[in-house]
Order: C-alpha cells, then structure tokens, then sequence
C-alpha cells in the first residue's frame, strides 16, 4: 500500500519584493496628497509657495515611482540594499519639498516617521540607523533652514517668521523620542519574527521529515521480520553448494563471500532486535570507543568487500567508553556506502574523537553534488544516485539529528564530496 506524506507549505514572512510593492502604495497615496495640498494653495492664491521647486521634487519622486513599478513587473528579486535606496529617496525629495514650504512648521513633517518604522520592520539594524539618523537630522535642519511660510507658524501674529517658538520645538522632541522608540522596539520585534520564523520552518521541516522516517520505519519493521525466513534457507543452501563445490576454487572462494554476506545479513536483523529491546529497556552498556569504531569499519568492509578506503584515527582520547544508540551505526553505514557508490577507488575516511564529541569525516572522488540539490539532502526523498531510493540521508540525517549531531555535506576539489558527521558523546573513561 503506498503512503503518502502530506507536504506543508513554509510560513514565511513578506519579502523585500512585496515590501518595496506596498512602499510604491504608500507613495502613490501621499504624491496624491501632497498633490492635492499644491493645487489647493494655487487655486486659493493666498499662500506663496515656490510651486516650481516643489514641482520638480514631486515630479522626481514621481518618476522614481513609476520606474519602480515598472521594475516590479520583472522577475528579478529586490534585494535590501535597494529597498534601502527607495526609502532614502523619498526622505531627500520630501526634505526638498518640506525646505520650501515651511520647514518645520509643515503639519506634513511628521511623515518623516513613517520611512523610520517601515525600516524598523523590514530591514536590519544598521540600515533603520541610518534611516532614522537621517530622518532626525534632516527634522532638525528644517528648524533652522527653510523657506518660512508665515500661514503655518502657530503664533505667527505675534512672533517673528525665523523664531523657533515652544511648539515647534516640542513636535521636534516628540519626533525625536518616537523615532528613537520606533528604531528599538520595532527592529527588536522584527528580529524576534524572523527568529520565530526560521524556528517554525525548520520544525515543520523536521515534523515532515519524521513522518517519512516513521513511514519507512513501519515498513522496515515487517520487511525485517519477514527476511528471517528466506536468510535461513539461503545460509543453508549456500553451505550445500560450497560442499559441494568445494574442489573448484574460483567458485569456492565466490560461495565463501556470498556466505559471509549472508551472515551479515542475519547477523544485522539479530542486531537490530536485541538492540531494540535493550534501547527500549535503558541497558545499552558503554564499549570503548576504539572497539566500536573498528567494528564499524570491519562491519562496512564486509558488506563493501569491492571498495578500497583509507582510513585515518587522529587527535583520539584513549580509554574513553560511549554509549551509542542502536541506530547511529546504520546512519554512519548509509554515509559510507553513500561514498562507495560514488567511488569505490579512493575513499578517504578520517575519525577523531574528544571527551565530548567524535567526527567522522569521508571524502571521495565521485561527480560531487549540485548546489541545488545539496540544500534539499537529508529532507526529503531525494537521490543522488539513478537507482537510488532517497532515504539514506534522510533517515541518516534524522538520526543523527535526534541525538544532537549534524551531518554536512561540502564540494571536494578537484572532484567528489566532503561528508562531515558530528555526534555528541555519553563518555565515560576506563577505570584502568
């Protein structure tokens, strides 16, 4: 009966792309305002404003737009660099128009505060810095530097058109103190999502994962109860042919190998359901692990009688015993056929352990993995391999996971891959 897994789609925040398409909204709205606010002092005739200089940054800030949203039509992503540059162009134009119509005193300023918290919440902290820094400074020169228009000024029957009167200066300190707020709260929380975001994908991730492992688990078990029988009856027949066969020695020698095969073969499933009770019951003993790593090789030399490795122990702590799960020998396994299949000639196989932690590191001179699919290895069924099944690194990957290690996988120059395993140690040293 097939399984199938139900494939959840990764939460994600919006990307720079759907940011810089609301920022085009947001500008095309305050254009139109802004817009509007001109024509009315034109019609009106009462107010003098230099309609031309506040024309041109209009009209630039316009064109920034509609090139914007001609650039949003292709497929090439925005980066945030280039958002950056967006929110800094509308801070020069709108600087330009507010010198020229007030300063200040423009009830428009406080606009300024909207660039600050959409940088807050989409970029990074030196970037929102930089923002708000500008922001503040371009504020506080408006106090000083600007075409004054005596209409806006609060008190402008009694006081001189250059004086910088109570209120303006307490708008400017409200700025000051929002936008200072804005830049450390905002980009606190927008870090804290992203953080969170990351999180959840990659435990949905692992939750896809384990349902895959716990399919193929299923799977294994009865596979493995149901071998028991046709291994008995090979071990058997093999021993009858090697009898007798055993004046032709080519055949004789093939026999011996397939036997010692077999033996293997039986000898794994026994393995697997001792280990299973004991890992079930808490009694898995510490072994040295010299012994254990040997024993590993000479296991996987057995099965892979065809591959020629090199094979390397450095910077070892001697008498040093460990527990290990039943199951991190079959994930260590999967990583070294991994490497015979790709090529059997020239393996290199480094071991180095600590009190803490033991490194397996395999090289070999096979075709190398793509970029593209090394992303993807050890999360779902994927091959390398044309008669692959997929779920050698994924189950590997899921092991060694689950007991606090990582497994990587890295291009090897000139030619082949780096597979690097790392696993957390339960030590305990010989009391000899």
């Amino acid at each position: 009966m097939p399984i199938s897994v139900n494939r959840q789609i990764s939460f994600a925040l919006a990307n720079h792309t759907q940011h810089l398409n609301y920022w085009v909204m947001i500008r095309t709205l305050v254009l139109i305002l802004l817009g509007i606010a001109a024509v009315v002092c034109l019609w009106d005739g009462s107010v003098d404003l230099p309609f031309t200089e506040i024309l041109i940054a209009l009209v630039i800030l316009t064109g920034v737009n509609l090139l914007t949203f001609s650039r949003l039509r292709q497929s090439l992503p925005v980066t945030e660099i280039e958002f950056f540059i967006q929110l800094l162009i509308d801070l020069f134009c709108l600087s330009a128009v507010f010198y020229f119509s007030g300063g200040a005193n423009n009830p428009f300023v406080s606009y300024f505060l909207v660039p600050v918290c959409i940088s807050a919440a989409t970029l990074g902290g030196r970037f929102t810095l930089t923002i708000t820094g500008l922001s503040i400074l371009s504020y506080s020169l408006l106090l000083f530097f600007n075409v004054p228009l005596p209409i806006l000024a609060p008190d402008h029957h009694q006081h001189d058109a250059s004086s910088i009167n109570l209120h303006v200066l307490g708008m400017w300190l409200n700025f000051f103190i929002s936008a200072g707020l804005i830049t450390y709260f905002v980009v606190k929380m927008a870090r804290d999502l992203r953080a969170q975001e990351a999180q959840l994908n990659r435990w949905r991730e692992d939750q896809l994962r384990d349902e895959q492992v716990m399919a193929v688990a299923t799977l294994a078990a009865g596979t493995a109860h149901e071998l028991g029988t046709p291994l008995s009856t090979m071990k058997v027949l093999i021993s009858e042919l090697r009898q007798e066969y055993s004046d032709n020695q080519q055949l004789h020698q093939d026999l011996t190998l397939l036997q010692e095969q077999v033996n293997q073969c039986a000898s794994t499933l026994r393995d697997l359901v001792n280990k299973a009770e004991l890992a079930k019951e808490g009694q898995i003993a510490a072994e040295p692990v010299q012994t254990y790593c040997d024993n590993l090789i000479q296991r996987w030399k057995i099965l892979r009688p065809d591959v020629k490795s090199r094979i390397e122990f450095a910077n070892c702590v001697a008498d040093l015993n460990a527990v290990f799960s039943p199951t991190i020998a079959q994930a260590i396994l999967n990583l070294l056929n991994n490497a015979a299949d790709a090529s059997p000639d020239d393996i290199s196989i480094h071991i180095e352990w600590n009190a803490e932690t033991i490194l397996w590191t395999i090289e070999d001179s096979g075709p190398g993995i793509a970029e593209e699919v090394s992303a993807h290895l050890g999360k779902s069924f994927i091959s390398t391999k044309n008669k692959g099944l997929g779920i050698g690194l994924l189950l590997t990957q899921a092991t060694i996971n689950r007991h606090g290690g990582t497994v990587t996988l890295h291009k090897r120059v000139p030619q082949g891959t780096i597979t690097r395993m790392k696993l957390p140690l339960i030590t305990t040293f010989d009391a000899a």
